[in-house]
């Protein structure tokens, strides 16, 4: 097994914990957009949040694929997320881009 290879197996528990991030980081949004500061919503915009969630699905996709829970855990739980901002800018503004 090659030192890069080696790297790589040490690194992939701390790369799932990693990917785990992203998504929950998107809790303070979600907390903003639908209790304590909805009527920002318009500010947001509803194309950024539908492209994040297109791309964490072709991540998930691809995670799947590849049988890479490194790569589909985060990115899954990353969409859901996503489509729940999307979902939250509707119901406040209609739908802004």
């Amino acid at each position: 097994m090659s030192l890069i290879e080696r790297i790589g197996k040490a690194l992939e528990p701390l790369m799932l914990f990693m990917g785990l991030i992203s998504p929950i980081a998107t809790i303070p949004q979600l907390y903003k957009l639908y209790i304590s500061h909805s009527e920002h919503a318009d500010g947001l915009s509803i194309t950024t949040w539908i492209l994040y969630a297109f791309i964490a699905l072709l991540w998930s996709i691809y995670g799947l694929y590849h049988k890479n829970p490194t790569i589909w855990v985060g990115n899954g739980l990353g969409f859901l997320m996503y489509i729940a901002m999307v979902v939250g800018i509707i119901i406040h503004t209609g739908g802004t881009y």
